[in-house]
């Protein structure tokens, strides 16, 4: 009995590392049968899977927006690690994000999901600039969705997401917006930690036959200029969505 006991935890722990990615650094919360699930991100070792991408500007004029993305120490005020990205928005609507795939979820499950996203910015509110404010006109989108999402060539020569992510401040069918990287605590440059969440209103989707499904966390601007954030902390939470909720 003591065996099998042994053998139970041994399976349980590694659909817990399934569920986060295979990073020993994410935080994973199993209750009720996969009816429940929570995973946490704070970037504190590395990037635990998370991949950058861009969209919505030429694709043979990507050297001129200043692309970039790493994972780094975060500036002076906040403390820790976060994962960075940066760009110069010369299309006046450049989508930055950053992307990663869940696994051994319950196969053809749908579940009501909530994102809770603390970033690290320097812009205060009500600035002004070409396009639009840089922190009011710079929103914060979340989605989900049972395919990778990706940023593709079309055949105007420009890189578009193969995801519904809306407009800027308007949500699309696979992400919501959020709000945007804004912040009243901002003084001259220092950067400042900034939540947004969609608890109140979970984003629905369902799992593949194989129990996966892709996440995504971005920027989408309006501000034709050079926008320069970090991700400090990722939280994201599944709940089974009951019989005769909307999908």
């Amino acid at each position: 009995m003591k065996m099998r006991y042994v053998w139970v935890r041994l399976f349980l722990v590694v659909l817990f590392l399934v569920i986060a990615g295979c990073n020993e650094s994410s935080d994973v919360v199993i209750s009720d049968n996969y009816r429940h699930v929570e995973v946490s991100y704070d970037f504190e070792t590395g990037t635990e899977g998370w991949i950058a991408g861009f969209a919505d500007l030429p694709v043979s004029e990507t050297y001129k927006y200043q692309l970039e993305s790493s994972h780094r120490e975060l500036p002076s005020g906040p403390e820790g690690n976060g994962l960075y990205i940066q760009g110069y928005n010369y299309s006046g609507d450049l989508f930055m994000f950053f992307k990663k795939q869940f696994s051994g979820l319950k196969p053809d499950t749908t579940y009501q999901v909530a994102f809770e996203i603390e970033l690290a910015t320097n812009v205060p509110e009500g600035m002004v600039g070409a396009g639009g404010s840089p922190g009011e006109s710079v929103c914060v989108k979340a989605g989900v969705t049972d395919m990778e999402p990706f940023a593709d060539e079309d055949e105007s020569g420009w890189f578009r997401m193969n995801i519904d992510k809306g407009n800027q401040a308007e949500s699309g069918e696979d992400a919501v917006s959020l709000g945007n990287i804004a912040s009243p605590d901002v003084q001259g440059d220092e950067y400042q930690l900034k939540i947004l969440a969609n608890t109140d209103t979970p984003f629905t989707v369902t799992t593949d036959s194989d129990g996966g499904l892709w996440v995504i966390i971005g920027t989408d601007s309006g501000y034709e200029g050079l926008t320069a954030l970090y991700y400090d902390h990722v939280m994201i939470t599944l709940d089974e969505a009951e019989a005769g909720q909307n999908t």
